[in-house]
């Protein structure tokens, strides 16, 4: 069972300090390595599947506890140290911005995995899920996926909400997600960290969703493009644009209903969707030009036709060692930092030669 945490993550500009990010990769690496020889890389994949546990990663390594930057920080320095140690067998791909948009790509150049076209096209659903499905007003700006030799996985993407200056952070682990029983497409995530519980979401991967798929699965299968644009229609001119919100329900003065639907673009996608052979809502979401308002559309339909209420609830949940760049809760303590990083260094390599009496040691303390 995983525990439901919330944690604050306020947008943050700016970049690390440059000494500051060397020090990060170096015991983020350390921390990896010893876990990985410990546990094995499935356990370390494991761990970073957990929001939590990512977070307290980006506040040992001297990030800012509550900012941002914490996710995009962690992940490339991670992805920069297991990159240039491939006996590790651990493997990332993607990153902030353009970088995440290269993933397909890097995955491709990777000459230590296999079945390359599963895990490009788990880079391009869990992408058009976090973006596309839950519309919770988080645009993704970041997307990373790690890898490891026995086809383990997890993804770790962020959204930002400029408007409301803060970011949110899903996390997906391939012990959760199986597209054998849907998990894609149906409550997918080990995780999603934020500090706002929004109200007035879309969110289509709920569990009590899955009846709505099937039911635009079955809708498209019959597909008429005309007969959905003239359903559409009727359904936003009945709409008062009302919300529900914690058993209230709050009318907005505006009296027209602003939904922004471009009806010839929706058209030529049903257009494409009625092309298209479609097993699984999985099909859907992955369909060139299926997007948020296309997606909004169909579940409108949906509910126009069926009955079904389309689900607004949202899925969120949460976040000392060497102080923080910002100086909270102390200044970098770049001695102890120091210390720390050859400590671990010393006796993972010491370990690797067969010397385990100084890693047991180690390991007592978590004992303790």
């Amino acid at each position: 069972m995983i525990k439901r945490n919330i944690a604050e993550l306020p947008l943050h500009f700016g970049n690390v300090p440059e000494y500051l990010f060397e020090k990060q990769k170096k015991i983020l690496f350390e921390i990896g390595r010893l876990i990985i020889m410990e546990f094995g890389t499935e356990e370390f994949l494991a761990r970073l599947s957990d929001p939590v546990y990512f977070q307290a990663l980006g506040c040992i390594s001297g990030f800012d506890w509550h900012s941002s930057g914490v996710t995009t920080t962690v992940c490339h320095a991670l992805k920069e140290s297991f990159s240039k140690n491939p006996e590790y067998g651990l493997f990332c791909f993607g990153g902030k911005g353009k970088n995440g948009l290269k993933t397909p790509q890097e995955i491709e150049n990777c000459k230590f995995i296999e079945k390359k076209e599963k895990f490009i096209l788990i880079s391009k659903l869990t992408a058009k899920v976090d973006n596309n499905c839950i519309q919770d007003g988080y645009n993704l700006y970041h997307h990373m996926l790690f890898v490891d030799k026995k086809g383990n996985w997890v993804v770790i993407q962020q959204g930002m909400n400029i408007l409301k200056g803060y970011a949110r952070r899903y996390h997906w682990f391939n012990k959760t997600t199986n597209s054998e029983n849907n998990r894609f497409i149906i409550e997918p995530h080990t995780g999603i960290i934020s500090s706002r519980k929004e109200k007035n979401i879309l969110n289509l991967v709920d569990k009590n969703c899955e009846i709505i798929q099937k039911n635009i699965i079955d809708y498209l299968t019959s597909l008429n493009p005309e007969n959905v644009i003239k359903e559409l229609k009727i359904f936003l001119e009945k709409s008062e644009n009302i919300f529900e919100v914690e058993k209230k329900i709050i009318l907005p003065k505006h009296h027209d209903v602003r939904i922004d639907f471009n009806m010839n673009d929706l058209y030529k996608v049903l257009c494409k969707l009625k092309e298209k052979k479609i097993e699984s809502f999985e099909d859907i979401v992955l369909t060139e030009g299926i997007g948020m308002k296309s997606l909004r559309a169909l579940f409108l339909i949906s509910e126009l036709i069926y009955g079904k209420k389309v689900l607004t609830s949202d899925p969120a949940r949460y976040s000392f060692a060497f102080g923080g760049k910002d100086g909270h809760p102390y200044p970098i303590d770049v001695k102890t930092f120091d210390e720390t990083i050859e400590f671990l260094k010393y006796i993972i390599d010491k370990a690797k030669i067969g010397d385990k009496e100084k890693i047991e040691i180690f390991r007592k303390l978590s004992q303790v």
